[in-house]
């Protein structure tokens, strides 16, 4: 990793970064169809560095209308990938096979999870094979894949190595580096697996980027955070029902209820602003969980706290109440991050 630089506006980067996901697209831009699309975290990465995104792939209603919401612009193909043909896939971006630049993708990755009980046999395990399905008949320049940390651990290391045999069969040199996103401009310790390749005629060493920031904190993330009275009123109500919720005043900043004694309490957290905060969950959308608890208020986070931690810009816009919004944010790709993963991958294919 190489010098890291101060973000001393953390608000201002996100504005920037919004803007240019918002800015004219030139006809000979970079192009990437993005599946298990989700919300469109990666989605709003690949646009903040000027790619132009032909076709978007989710199953999930809630996470679709989100997407639609946002991304009014871009066909979304709201199904079973495993029902998308290439042929279809090509119709519907308007392609042919090897003109895509990149090909992205995040198969449900619950299977491998640290943050869960991890299943080997998890039937959502074998969904990257509909992503391997579709690589090798697109036949894009590059591919970028993002997986948990988890596939590298324990009896998964088998299933990773079958997972590198299986994109490099499909033609790509390939490369995987474990990325901590709060070493790209997003204030969360988010470790993920990130799969990139580069297909074997281009005639390039597929490589990741390297981290340019310094961790920006909670504290630094949160200034000119939208006021949600409503939302923050109901969250402290909430709280006050909460076993979880009743020794918060024992908790110091940065400590879990298992620091205090609750041997359950792992992921139970008073977060400490002082620094990042910790990898943001599906469960940390459901106040009745054992997630995070903000440091100065005995209650949960508000939708848009998470959104500036996850680095998702103000105006990005959810469908559904709070807690479906945090679970959307969960279960993405931090905006920032994909934002760098895509412009060095630009980098390579369009030198």
């Amino acid at each position: 990793m190489g010098s890291l630089r101060r973000i001393d506006d953390y608000p201002a980067l996100l504005d920037e970064a919004w803007a240019q996901a918002h800015a004219p697209r030139a006809a000979d831009a970079p192009t990437v169809i993005s599946t298990f699309a989700g919300c469109g975290g990666s989605s709003l990465g690949y646009h903040m560095a000027g790619y132009r995104e032909l076709l978007a792939v989710e199953w999930e209603q809630n996470a679709a209308d989100t997407f639609r919401l946002n991304f009014p612009h871009v066909p979304l193909y709201h199904g079973d990938i495993a029902k998308l043909s290439v042929d279809e896939c090509l119709r519907l971006a308007g392609i042919a096979p090897g003109e895509l630049d990149v090909f992205d993708g995040s198969p449900p990755c619950q299977g491998f999870s640290t943050a869960g009980k991890r299943e080997i046999g998890d039937a959502r395990n074998q969904l990257f094979r509909e992503y391997c399905r579709l690589l090798e008949g697109l036949r894009p320049r590059a591919f970028v894949m993002e997986n948990v940390s988890g596939m590298v651990k324990g009896d998964f290391k088998l299933v990773f190595a079958e997972i590198l045999r299986t994109l490099k069969r499909c033609g790509y040199r390939v490369k995987a580096r474990l990325l901590n996103a709060m070493f790209f401009g997003v204030p969360q310790s988010r470790e993920r697996m990130i799969f990139i390749g580069v297909r074997e005629d281009i005639g390039h060493e597929p490589s990741h980027p390297e981290g340019w920031s310094e961790p920006v904190t909670i504290n630094e993330a949160s200034v000119r955070v939208p006021a949600r009275a409503a939302e923050v009123a109901s969250l402290v109500a909430s709280a006050a029902r909460y076993a979880n919720y009743r020794r918060w005043n024992e908790l110091r900043p940065g400590q879990s209820l298992a620091d205090i004694g609750d041997a359950g309490g792992h992921s139970c957290m008073k977060l400490n602003p002082m620094r990042p905060c910790p990898a943001i969950l599906k469960k940390d959308g459901d106040i009745s969980a054992r997630g995070k608890m903000h440091w100065s208020e005995k209650r949960r986070p508000t939708t848009n706290e998470f959104m500036r931690w996850g680095s998702f810009p103000d105006a990005f816009r959810f469908i559904g109440d709070s807690g479906e919004s945090v679970e959307r944010i969960g279960n993405s790709v931090p905006p920032l991050l994909m934002r760098s993963i895509a412009a060095h991958v630009r980098g390579m294919i369009r030198p």
